[in-house]
């Protein structure tokens, strides 16, 4: 038996036997918080990687998943074409993105 069981089935210190109230409002307070602090900020950080992704047009500077720096030249409905150093071009989808480039290289360009 692990710790969560022994809590639930463990007696009401005062001897009463109103536990099953007890343990159902615990369940429930622990399923709020795992929501609030762990499932609700996940779910917005992908709604917000969605908006960003679908929102990179051609010419946009982006670094994918892997470290790779290149250039939209394409974007096509799940990728994008981009070039690369040495004016080669690689084909992404468009998941692969994991941030725009342009702030950074414009604020070092100044």
């Amino acid at each position: 038996m692990n710790l969560f069981n022994l809590l639930l089935m463990a007696p009401p210190a005062d001897g009463a036997s109103g536990s099953g109230y007890s343990s159902i409002i615990f369940l429930v307070l622990i399923v709020v918080v795992f929501y609030f602090f762990m499932i609700r900020p996940q779910m917005k950080k992908t709604k917000q990687m969605k908006q960003f992704r679908e929102a990179l047009k051609k010419g946009d500077r982006i670094v994918t998943i892997g470290g790779i720096h290149g250039k939209i030249v394409e974007v096509n409905d799940t990728t994008f074409i981009i070039e690369v150093e040495g004016l080669n071009k690689l084909k992404i989808e468009k998941s692969a993105v994991a941030m725009d480039n342009s702030a950074q290289l414009n604020a070092e360009n100044k």
